[in-house]
Protein backbone atom coordinates (compact mmCIF):
# COMPACT_ATOMS: atom_id res chain seq x y z
CA UNK A 1 0.00 0.00 0.00
CA UNK A 2 1.29 3.53 -0.63
CA UNK A 3 1.27 6.51 1.95
CA UNK A 4 -0.20 9.86 -0.02
CA UNK A 5 3.67 10.97 -0.22
CA UNK A 6 3.79 7.76 -2.89
CA UNK A 7 5.72 5.31 -0.06
CA UNK A 8 5.35 2.00 0.82
CA UNK A 9 4.58 0.58 4.36
CA UNK A 10 3.20 -2.52 5.93
CA UNK A 11 -0.72 -2.62 6.65
CA UNK A 12 -0.52 -3.03 10.59
CA UNK A 13 -1.08 -6.28 12.35
CA UNK A 14 -4.05 -5.54 14.26
CA UNK A 15 -6.31 -2.27 14.41
CA UNK A 16 -7.64 -2.34 17.86
CA UNK A 17 -11.39 -1.52 17.19
CA UNK A 18 -12.29 -2.06 21.08
CA UNK A 19 -10.71 0.51 22.87
CA UNK A 20 -13.52 1.19 25.24
CA UNK A 21 -14.23 4.53 26.82
CA UNK A 22 -14.94 5.03 30.66
CA UNK A 23 -18.42 5.39 30.42
CA UNK A 24 -18.87 1.97 28.70
CA UNK A 25 -17.18 -0.34 30.70
CA UNK A 26 -18.75 1.54 33.91
CA UNK A 27 -22.13 0.70 31.61
CA UNK A 28 -21.11 -2.53 30.73
CA UNK A 29 -20.19 -2.72 34.64
CA UNK A 30 -23.48 -1.84 35.85
CA UNK A 31 -24.81 -4.50 34.48
CA UNK A 32 -22.83 -7.51 36.31
CA UNK A 33 -22.03 -5.79 39.97
CA UNK A 34 -21.90 -8.97 41.82
CA UNK A 35 -19.79 -10.59 39.05
CA UNK A 36 -15.92 -10.91 39.56
CA UNK A 37 -13.87 -8.35 37.53
CA UNK A 38 -10.84 -10.26 35.87
CA UNK A 39 -8.49 -8.15 33.63
CA UNK A 40 -5.98 -10.05 31.74
CA UNK A 41 -2.79 -8.86 30.20
CA UNK A 42 0.60 -10.41 28.18
CA UNK A 43 -1.37 -13.85 28.16
CA UNK A 44 -1.81 -14.07 32.00
CA UNK A 45 -4.87 -13.58 34.39
CA UNK A 46 -4.24 -10.59 36.81
CA UNK A 47 -3.79 -12.11 40.11
CA UNK A 48 -6.74 -12.26 42.67
CA UNK A 49 -5.55 -9.03 44.99
CA UNK A 50 -4.63 -6.48 42.21
CA UNK A 51 -5.88 -3.05 43.13
CA UNK A 52 -6.92 0.03 41.90
CA UNK A 53 -3.69 2.42 43.06
CA UNK A 54 -4.90 5.76 41.16
CA UNK A 55 -7.24 7.26 38.82
CA UNK A 56 -5.96 10.21 36.51
CA UNK A 57 -7.86 12.45 34.57
CA UNK A 58 -6.04 14.53 31.63
CA UNK A 59 -7.14 16.78 29.21
CA UNK A 60 -4.31 16.99 26.19
CA UNK A 61 -3.08 19.27 23.35
CA UNK A 62 -0.52 18.01 21.02
CA UNK A 63 0.76 18.82 17.62
CA UNK A 64 0.96 15.33 15.49
CA UNK A 65 4.00 14.67 13.50
CA UNK A 66 2.33 16.17 10.61
CA UNK A 67 2.14 19.55 12.41
CA UNK A 68 -1.83 19.08 12.94
CA UNK A 69 -2.89 20.19 16.58
CA UNK A 70 -4.71 17.65 18.29
CA UNK A 71 -6.66 17.66 21.45
CA UNK A 72 -8.39 14.55 23.96
CA UNK A 73 -9.40 13.53 27.58
CA UNK A 74 -8.11 10.31 28.90
CA UNK A 75 -8.57 8.85 32.11
CA UNK A 76 -5.71 6.75 33.44
CA UNK A 77 -6.75 3.78 35.85
CA UNK A 78 -3.82 2.38 37.81
CA UNK A 79 -3.88 -1.08 38.73
CA UNK A 80 -1.21 -2.51 40.85
CA UNK A 81 -1.07 -6.82 40.10
CA UNK A 82 -0.48 -8.17 43.46
CA UNK A 83 -1.77 -11.09 45.42
CA UNK A 84 -2.97 -10.68 49.10
CA UNK A 85 -3.98 -13.66 51.33
CA UNK A 86 -6.95 -14.92 49.86
CA UNK A 87 -8.71 -12.42 48.44
CA UNK A 88 -10.73 -12.79 45.66
CA UNK A 89 -10.98 -10.96 42.19
CA UNK A 90 -12.85 -7.93 42.82
CA UNK A 91 -15.97 -7.77 42.11
CA UNK A 92 -17.53 -5.73 39.57
CA UNK A 93 -19.42 -3.45 41.36
CA UNK A 94 -16.62 -2.19 43.84
CA UNK A 95 -14.62 -1.08 41.16
CA UNK A 96 -17.22 0.82 39.98
CA UNK A 97 -17.92 2.13 43.36
CA UNK A 98 -13.83 3.39 43.15
CA UNK A 99 -14.63 5.01 39.96
CA UNK A 100 -17.62 6.77 40.88
CA UNK A 101 -15.49 7.91 44.34
CA UNK A 102 -13.50 9.67 41.83
CA UNK A 103 -16.28 11.24 40.14
CA UNK A 104 -17.03 12.86 43.32
CA UNK A 105 -13.80 14.79 43.18
CA UNK A 106 -12.86 14.87 39.38
CA UNK A 107 -14.25 15.11 36.56
CA UNK A 108 -14.30 12.54 34.35
CA UNK A 109 -15.52 12.49 30.58
CA UNK A 110 -17.73 9.41 30.21
CA UNK A 111 -16.49 9.28 26.57
CA UNK A 112 -12.67 9.75 27.59
CA UNK A 113 -10.30 7.31 26.07
CA UNK A 114 -9.46 5.09 28.37
CA UNK A 115 -5.90 3.97 29.45
CA UNK A 116 -4.31 1.13 32.06
CA UNK A 117 -1.53 1.31 33.83
CA UNK A 118 -0.58 -1.76 35.27
CA UNK A 119 2.44 -2.82 36.99
CA UNK A 120 3.32 -5.86 39.54
CA UNK A 121 5.02 -3.63 41.81
CA UNK A 122 8.24 -4.00 40.19
CA UNK A 123 8.50 -3.99 36.29
CA UNK A 124 7.83 -0.55 35.02
CA UNK A 125 4.34 0.33 34.60
CA UNK A 126 2.89 -0.39 31.35
CA UNK A 127 0.07 1.10 28.96
CA UNK A 128 -2.47 -1.17 27.92
CA UNK A 129 -6.24 -0.22 26.33
CA UNK A 130 -9.00 -2.24 27.09
CA UNK A 131 -11.70 -4.45 25.02
CA UNK A 132 -15.14 -4.70 25.70
CA UNK A 133 -15.94 -6.85 28.69
CA UNK A 134 -17.58 -10.48 28.44
CA UNK A 135 -18.59 -12.44 30.77
CA UNK A 136 -17.67 -15.60 31.28
CA UNK A 137 -18.20 -18.63 33.67
CA UNK A 138 -20.05 -15.96 35.52
CA UNK A 139 -17.30 -13.43 35.58
CA UNK A 140 -16.56 -10.14 33.98
CA UNK A 141 -13.45 -10.44 31.79
CA UNK A 142 -11.59 -7.51 30.48
CA UNK A 143 -8.57 -8.20 27.93
CA UNK A 144 -6.16 -5.31 27.86
CA UNK A 145 -3.48 -5.30 25.63
CA UNK A 146 -0.55 -2.86 25.23
CA UNK A 147 -1.12 0.84 24.05
CA UNK A 148 0.96 1.12 21.03
CA UNK A 149 2.06 3.86 19.40
CA UNK A 150 0.69 5.79 16.46
CA UNK A 151 1.06 8.07 13.48
CA UNK A 152 -2.26 10.30 13.75
CA UNK A 153 -1.84 11.50 9.92
CA UNK A 154 -1.42 8.17 8.74
CA UNK A 155 -4.23 6.90 10.83
CA UNK A 156 -6.57 9.24 9.45
CA UNK A 157 -5.38 8.43 5.80
CA UNK A 158 -6.03 4.75 6.02
CA UNK A 159 -9.32 5.52 8.01
CA UNK A 160 -10.26 7.58 4.62
CA UNK A 161 -9.16 5.16 2.29
CA UNK A 162 -10.72 2.93 3.99
CA UNK A 163 -14.38 4.70 4.04
CA UNK A 164 -13.49 5.29 0.00
CA UNK A 165 -13.40 1.46 -0.31
CA UNK A 166 -16.46 0.51 1.54
CA UNK A 167 -18.53 3.71 -0.11
CA UNK A 168 -16.77 2.25 -4.02
CA UNK A 169 -18.50 -1.53 -2.91
CA UNK A 170 -21.51 0.00 -1.49
CA UNK A 171 -21.98 1.30 -4.80
CA UNK A 172 -21.48 -1.25 -6.67
CA UNK A 173 -23.63 -3.79 -4.44
CA UNK A 174 -26.54 -1.01 -4.42
CA UNK A 175 -26.53 -1.02 -8.54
Amino acid sequence: MLTPDNREFEQPVKIVADDITIGKLLDFLGDHKDKLLVFSYGGQTMRPGYHVTEVKAGAFAALDCGANPESWTEIFIQLWDVEEGERTHMPSGKFTAIIRKVTEHLSLDMGAKLTFEVSDGIAPIQLHQASMPAVVNGEVHVELSPRTASCKPRDRWLAEQARESASYCGSYFSS
